[in-house]
């Protein structure tokens, strides 16, 4: 649990609490002289860097209401700013609260503007705690802090008035719709009793509210007092209800925790401080940067646990698959020995390799580029197959195919008769290394037409050649035609005769296919 110091400020003293597991201890008095501040400061000195929560109950607090234009975003904020600069130009400790939008005319924001008045109460304390370093969390007000009492309370009620006894003296907060509009600390004087003076101070105050328009005539004041329980009897015959005015008495228990006696409101407003953390109502200024810089503190070593957890998390995680990965990897190299231990004696048993593992890779690569490169008939066939389907009147006859290969023909040496001929060495292109070798295919097919009709068995000649030519790196050449049609030869027979000569529809083409 994170230890706290809890000051309470009145006008002439400073009171010191702790704050650690829950429980409030103390208090330290320090009087608001020059002894005390230097007290104080030692007082700050022994307590180290632990943060610092200020709550103020002084005379010196106004509340003023003002209303606004409607604006939104950081032009409002100037405009707060520098009305709130004009109403307290001499105090640091102000601050601007809107409250709402009122519900006439142009409705325009409701803002209350609230201060210290006196920073000269409130400076000194602050000054030594920003030359001590201590991290000052945020200055706080005990008028503001009864709302959060009366939010608690489920005080739902409109006009709320909250009475409450502190040692600085009796403070009376005025609540419309759950908001501060007005607050008043009356301090007693001696011998004066204090259930007759509470109920007294309650009546002026709804006067008040009433001169000042904050209460209309008939509107019913609820007032909320919180008081010890041994007060409750001796309140209820003083603070007796009428028509405006309805008493609510809270019996609270009183603070067992703390070395000297001690307010129940004070202890109420300190416990709050300490479970919860609020924002700042007033500004801290320059004492409240070592706050900050122990935030930014703290969330580093926060930050540094977590990457010191998740790095001994992350190491045990390797350390484990480590040693995993080393008993996998024991049991791997025990069973490659039992793999190769078999292989060696399986070949102890065979003859020697002829070949070395490289020349039998190389005769692989060989087989694989001849299977793929090889001069084989099938592609030009296909491409061919192809051709006829769309020539159904094409009849193959003949094929003769071969593979283009320099140096695959002979030549007889000029030697005599009977000598044998020497043959040329093959070339390695006709197994397709390094490139696949040119094809050549002689074609003898024969149109299927009627008889004597020429210029159907010329087309279907020519449309089928000229698909064979369309195919990709196809060469197509006629070397007879069905038919002599050169203008140089004498035409001779009768068109129509019978007994045709049976090779009459026959044509030849010699195609070459560059792979």
């Amino acid at each position: 649990m994170l230890a706290k110091q809890l000051f309470y400020l009145t006008s002439d003293q400073l009171h010191a609490y702790q704050w650690q597991r829950d429980t409030l201890s103390g208090p330290d008095v320090f009087a608001a002289t020059r002894a005390g501040l230097d007290d104080f400061m030692a007082y700050l000195d022994r307590q180290g860097a632990r943060p610092a929560w200020l709550l103020t109950d002084l005379i010196e607090e106004d509340f003023t209401r003002v209303l606004l234009p409607h604006v939104r975003g950081r032009s409002g904020r100037t405009l707060r700013e520098r009305r709130l600069l004009q109403h307290y130009r001499d105090t640091p400790y102000r601050t601007a609260i809107v409250q709402g939008r009122s519900e006439e005319g142009r409705r325009d924001d409701v803002v209350v503007f609230t201060a210290l008045t006196n920073p000269l109460l409130l400076t000194p304390w602050v000054d030594a705690m920003e030359l001590m370093q201590t991290p000052l969390a945020g200055i706080y007000s005990c008028a503001r802090l009864g709302s959060e009492v009366v939010r608690k309370m489920e005080v739902r009620q409109r006009h709320v008035l909250l009475v409450t006894r502190h040692t600085a003296g009796v403070r009376q907060t005025y609540f419309r719709d759950g908001a501060v509009k007005f607050s008043r600390l009356v301090q007693g004087t001696p011998g004066e009793d204090p259930v007759r003076s509470l109920a007294a101070e309650t009546a002026k105050t709804q006067q008040f509210l009433t001169s000042v328009r904050l209460l209309e005539r008939g509107n019913v004041l609820h007032v909320l007092i919180l008081a010890e329980a041994a007060q409750v009897e001796a309140l209820g015959r003083q603070c007796t209800s009428r028509a405006e005015t309805i008493y609510r008495i809270v019996p609270l228990d009183p603070p067992v925790s703390a070395e000297q006696p001690m307010q129940v409101a004070e202890s109420l407003l300190l416990t709050m401080l300490g479970k919860h953390v609020l924002p700042s109502h007033f500004p801290t200024g320059a004492a409240g940067n070592y706050y900050r810089l122990w935030r930014a503190r703290l969330s580093l070593y926060a930050s540094s646990a977590v990457l010191a957890v998740a790095g001994l998390a992350w190491t045990v995680v390797n350390l484990a698959s480590y040693t995993v990965a080393h008993g996998n990897t024991e049991g791997f190299r025990s069973e490659t020995a039992h793999y190769r231990a078999n292989y060696q004696r399986s070949m102890s048993s065979m003859p020697p390799a002829v070949d070395k593992t490289a020349n039998m890779r190389a005769a692989v690569q060989i087989d694989r580029v001849v299977a793929r490169q090889g001069p084989w008939p099938l592609h030009m066939l296909g491409m061919v197959s192809a051709a006829l389907d769309k020539s159904p009147r094409i009849r193959i006859t003949q094929l003769d195919w071969r593979a283009r290969v320099p140096g695959a023909e002979s030549s007889q040496s000029p030697g005599a008769a009977g000598t044998p001929a020497l043959v040329a060495p093959t070339s390695s292109l006709a197994l397709g290394i390094p490139a696949a070798p040119a094809q050549t295919l002689r074609l003898q097919a024969e149109v299927i037409s009627a008889p004597d009709d020429y210029r159907r068995v010329l087309g279907d000649m020519n449309a089928f050649a000229q698909r064979l030519a369309g195919m990709p790196r196809m060469s197509v050449e006629i070397v007879q035609l069905p038919f002599d049609i050169r203008p140089n030869v004498k035409l001779s027979g009768t068109a129509g005769a019978a007994g045709a000569k049976p090779d009459q529809n026959k044509f030849t083409l010699d195609l070459t296919w560059n792979p």
